[in-house]
């Protein structure tokens, strides 16, 4: 039997016997190639170096109290091979030598100064400091800035606030029991009895990113509570800190690799900063184990593996066995599931079919009903209000966001708003009277929701009227606004409901839209493999159902505010707004309406029996006209019942206090509840936070606005609004009884069937122009996602198969190839290289085109462990997958693509006639496959595959089976399953897709520059020579260099 590789654990006994090294030597040892040594404290600190254990590799790191210098003699003496090179650990002394490593390598770091003192308190005539800044040698730090003590092992780290905010200092600390930081308002000069480095402030969200390395091609990324936020450490019910496994972009996962190489430490953690779209190094501690994360200590423990072998047995395969030795008794998953071919849903098209790309546009989730309040305001306090917040300008508008504008309009709305409400309506004139509603309807707003947050409320004060009137100083006069329209919008916000069905999509798409990889998309966050980006539109509801579907999808666990900083980029130009085609949706709203109330017919579209969605106004009632009057008198009836809940409630609040203290932010109301209010139901109040006065005011709103009855004239565009509140309260108000509101919905929801799909053209032409103007900018980053996809699976392609023509490397080749050194003067030359490619043409392909490596096959333990996939995930609302529904279904009624056929089969364009609501969570998912046999040049190399969802598209009314009703119970629907839009056996070729969009779409070369982070430009180059010497980074063969990476 082969002698066994000796690993020598040469650290103290406080971190060898710790958890984390406990699991991974344990697992190092399972495998039968390894024998553990720990030297113990009585030896590292004793004995002379002579008599220490001989070993063939050596794990030696410091911590406190431990013998550095020691150590390097031992390493000397006996030369064994290092996981964690000693003579660089001394830099990680000494932060002023870190940032100076770190910038040497190109390692993006906060922007700073150093202030050296030789004595305490020695004054410097290069530092000045004044009330709300510090200057060093001209460079000047605004508070809020951070101030570091030079020496690494010292974490008293502060931050400085400005007075404008209060003033005061953050001290930040390592943990005690349950706090890592406190606020001392009182302290604002500096501190002087040392060496401090000066550097800006990050916003980073209340979030810091630890990352942790295993080898250069290994990062594991989690991201925590910021100490900055509260200093209150976030624990689970174990006492454990909650950490949240995130995502590295490809510069991070590059960072990672040049933290590793710049410090010669294979296992090491670092800090960093995520601020505006870039990152930074803030921080490098040396070796670091990431705690409780089983799944992390089987790949550390691999990857080591590896790299020991490699260094004192490359004779050895390092080979990872298809069941782990710790592994050895758990049930092994069958492995005939994980196929290689599509998922079904149109085909098999054979095992050489490999998904490329999943591309998915998605609705939110369940919201509260939108809400807007109108009202023309005169009131001094407003007034003043307004010109506090703009700058004095009395003809310029403001916008209240923040909580502190936010707390000063409650502050004077609630003197404003009478607190004896008796008899008001016998003591004032309608107008007054709706106008008091309104004003208090404001204070209730504001009041009601446990938080302040402009990512669900907004007021707009816009100035009306102005008059002349004698300044201040009787020099000359100055304008004042006497009049200013208030706009208050709240409303929208993520249910409990919403959250649910956001996180039960996206573990759907995990196990259902990747073929081939079975529970293996689990771990996808932190490998090289899978390119994720997440888009969302500016709406809080679109962010947080974002957020809650990646959550889903990458089996992450916690809040859902990391995980939005970290994985959700904002692009409301592409996901927002309908300017575009806002004449065209009035002129569409104005026939609609004609059609509606006189029975008109408009144009020339007829449909038949064949295609019936062709007429004009297809899918409206014959009798509208008919349920219009219905649709009002019920209206009112459940707006009666409301008003008498609200009298109640008035009446109680108006016995207690009205000025009582809001209360604390709320997180869990900010994000939206994961569960139902259960104290709220049994007391019979509303659910989620609105009392029964917003919920009157809401209703109030409808019956006013739906039909005006001096006027005698019908809003259609009312009609989504009525249904939006009916469906609402039928799933979340179901308890309060109100008697006639299945009725309204039965009849709103006949309505809302053919108006709103209507709202976007009333004949597949108006569709189509209005759909490719609302979806323009989204149709061409589509287009570009599949060209990047389709470009790059070609290149690898392409090199792959000249690699496999090659010879076998020399042994003196292989050996020049396995020097961690040599390969890091390779990859040099790559990005030399790469600097001087073509540029990008658009935003994503400087974080597309990775330089990291694919998994070895000989670690990742899936079937196919060379597949890259791209996913692109874009949350958005209701009227952006209508239009982007709309372009595929008529794109060739176009007048340049007549005689092409439609994208979508005919029994797809029957189906969708029938779905008319593409309800909470409805998506459009666009997938590409590649078939490996079909030559590149043919077209029918790249399959793509279309389907859709109808989203939450059951009726509240509806409880057929145990599933529907245990769901209603709990307040929430299902989301119905993809159907199809092609033919089962049909082939979409990507040509065709791409010939019938771009008519459509906004060109490639329209879209801005990419943004690229310094020091990382020209990274993701396309030039074909480039990529070709990449190739010979990539672990195609055996030969490869890698030290293993994340399945």
């Amino acid at each position: 039997m082969e002698r066994k590789i000796t690993i020598g654990v040469c650290v103290l006994e406080k971190k060898a016997f710790s958890a984390p090294m406990g699991q991974i030597l344990d697992r190092l040892q399972a495998f039968g190639e390894f024998e553990v040594v720990i030297f113990g404290d009585k030896v590292i600190l004793e004995d002379p170096v002579e008599s220490w254990p001989t070993c063939d590799c050596l794990i030696a790191f410091y911590s406190n109290g431990y013998p550095l210098e020691k150590a390097e003699a031992y390493a000397a003496l006996r030369k064994p091979f290092l996981i964690n090179e000693l003579e660089q650990q001394h830099l990680l002394h000494d932060r002023r030598k870190v940032y100076e490593r770190l910038e040497i390598y190109g390692i993006p770091v906060p922007r700073y100064a150093l202030v050296n003192r030789e004595v305490l308190n020695q004054e410097l005539d290069y530092f000045v400091e004044e009330e709300d800044y510090v200057e060093v040698h001209g460079n000047r730090f605004w508070k809020p800035f951070v101030e570091k003590p030079v020496d690494g092992d010292n974490h008293s780290i502060m931050i400085y606030y400005p007075s404008s905010a209060g003033g005061g200092m953050k001290e930040l600390f390592r943990k005690v029991g349950n706090r890592s930081s406190d606020f001392n308002p009182e302290v604002r000069l500096v501190r002087r009895e040392g060496s401090y480095i000066y550097e800006e402030f990050m916003p980073t969200g209340g979030t810091d990113v630890k990352v942790y390395t295993v080898g250069p091609e290994y990062a594991h990324a989690e991201a925590r509570k910021s100490p900055v936020v509260d200093g209150v450490v976030m624990r689970n019910p174990d006492g454990k800190e909650v950490r949240y496994p995130v995502l590295l972009t490809p510069a991070e996962k590059q960072m990672a690799r040049e933290v590793c190489i710049a410090f010669r430490q294979s296992v090491c953690g670092f800090d960093l900063l995520r601020s505006e779209g870039r990152s930074y190094v803030c921080d490098v501690n040396g070796w670091s184990f990431v705690k409780n994360s089983y799944k992390y200590y089987d790949d550390a423990a691999c990857v080591l593996r590896k790299m020991f072998l490699e260094a004192k047995a490359p004779h050895l395969s390092s080979t990872i066995p298809p069941v782990l030795p710790w592994k050895i008794n758990e049930p092994v998953q069958p492995s005939e599931g994980l196929t290689r071919q599509g998922s079904g849903i149109i085909g098999t098209f054979g095992q050489a079919e490999e998904l490329r790309c999943v591309i998915a546009i998605i609705r939110h989730g369940d919201r509260t009903p939108k809400q807007k309040v109108k009202l023309k305001v005169t009131e001094e306090k407003l007034l003043n209000l307004m010109l506090k917040y703009n700058g004095g300008r009395p003809r310029s508008e403001t916008k209240l966001k923040s909580a502190v504008q936010l707390q000063d309009l409650l502050d004077a709305t609630r003197i404003l708003v009478p607190r004896a409400r008796s008899d008001r309506e016998s003591n004032s004139e309608a107008e007054d009277i709706e106008h008091a509603e309104k004003l208090s309807q404001v204070k209730a707003v504001l009041e009601k929701g446990g938080h302040f947050s402009g990512i669900y409320r907004k007021v707009q004060l816009k100035p009306l009227k102005w008059i002349k009137v004698a300044k201040a100083n009787g020099e000359g006069e100055e304008e004042r606004p006497v009049e200013a329209l208030m706009v208050l919008k709240y409303g929208g916000v993520l249910t409990h409901a919403g959250r649910k069905q956001a996180e039960e999509l996206g573990r759907y798409f995990r196990n259902n839209m990747y073929p081939g990889e079975g529970t293996g998309l689990l771990c996808l966050h932190s490998t090289y493999r899978h390119d994720l980006k997440i888009y969302s539109s500016d709406e809080g509801r679109v962010q947080m159902s974002a957020a809650a579907f990646a959550k889903g999808l990458l089996d992450l666990e916690g809040q859902l505010t990391p995980i939005l900083v970290s994985l959700v980029s904002k692009d409301s130009s592409m996901l927002d707004g309908l300017d575009s085609a806002s004449i065209e949706i009035e002129a569409a709203k104005a026939m609609l309406n004609e059609i509606i109330t006189l029975g008109a017919k408009i144009g020339h579209c007829i449909g038949s029996s064949d295609w019936p969605w062709m007429a004009d106004g297809a899918g409206l009632p014959d009798n509208a006209s008919d349920l219009l009057p219905k649709l009002v008198e019920l209206t009112k009836k459940v707006t009666e019942q409301v008003k008498l809940l609200a009298m109640e409630e008035d009446e109680k609040l108006t016995e207690t206090s009205v000025y009582d203290v809001i209360p604390p932010y709320d997180q869990a109301k900010a994000l939206g509840k994961t569960n139902i209010d259960v104290d709220r139901i049994a007391a019979g109040l509303p659910c989620g936070s609105e009392g029964f006065l917003l919920m009157f005011a809401r209703w109030r709103k409808l019956e006013r606005d739906l039909y005006n009855e001096r006027k005698e004239r019908f809003d259609i565009t009312q009609i989504p609004d009525v249904y939006d509140s009916c469906k609402y309260d039928l799933l979340h108000n179901a308890h309060l009884n109100l008697d006639g509101l299945d009725e309204l919905f039965k009849v709103a929801q006949l309505l809302a069937d053919g108006v709103i799909p209507n709202e976007y053209g009333i004949n597949p032409k108006q569709k189509l122009k209005i759909g490719s103007k609302i979806a323009r900018r989204l149709l061409g980053k589509i287009l570009i996602d599949l060209r990047n996809t389709r470009e790059e699976a070609i290149y690898v392609a392409g090199l792959k198969s000249k690699q496999e023509q090659q010879s076998k490397l020399s042994d003196a080749e292989k050996d020049e190839s396995d020097d961690p050194l040599k390969h890091h003067t390779c990859y040099e030359e790559f990005r030399r290289c790469s600097s001087n490619g073509e540029k990008a043409l658009d935003q994503d392909d400087e974080d597309d085109r990775e330089t990291k490596y694919r998994l070895d096959p000989k670690y990742a333990n899936v079937r196919t462990p060379d597949r890259h996939v791209r996913t692109r995930l874009y949350f958005t609302s209701e009227s952006h997958i209508h239009s982007l529904m709309n372009v595929l279904q008529y794109c060739n009624l176009d007048d340049s693509l007549q005689g092409e056929d439609s994208l979508v089969c005919h029994s797809g364009l029957e189906r969708l006639y029938k779905t008319k609501e593409l309800d909470y969570m409805s998506y459009i998912v666009l997938r590409m496959f590649e078939n490996t046999e079909v030559a590149l040049e043919d077209p029918k190399r790249f399959r793509m595959e279309m389907t859709f969802s109808r989203g939450a598209d059951l009726s509240p009314l509806e409880m057929n089976d145990s599933e529907a009703a245990s769901l209603h119970q709990e307040h929430t629907l299902p989301i119905m399953g993809p159907e199809r839009l092609q033919e089962v056996g049909s082939y979409l070729t990507l040509e065709k897709i791409e010939k019938m969009i771009r008519p459509f779409a906004m060109p490639a070369e329209d879209f801005p520059p990419p943004s690229t982070p310094q020091g990382f430009s020209g990274y993701f180059s396309k030039s074909a020579a480039v990529l070709e010497r990449l190739v010979n980074l990539w672990p195609f063969n055996k030969h490869g260099y890698a030290n293993g990476g994340k399945k």
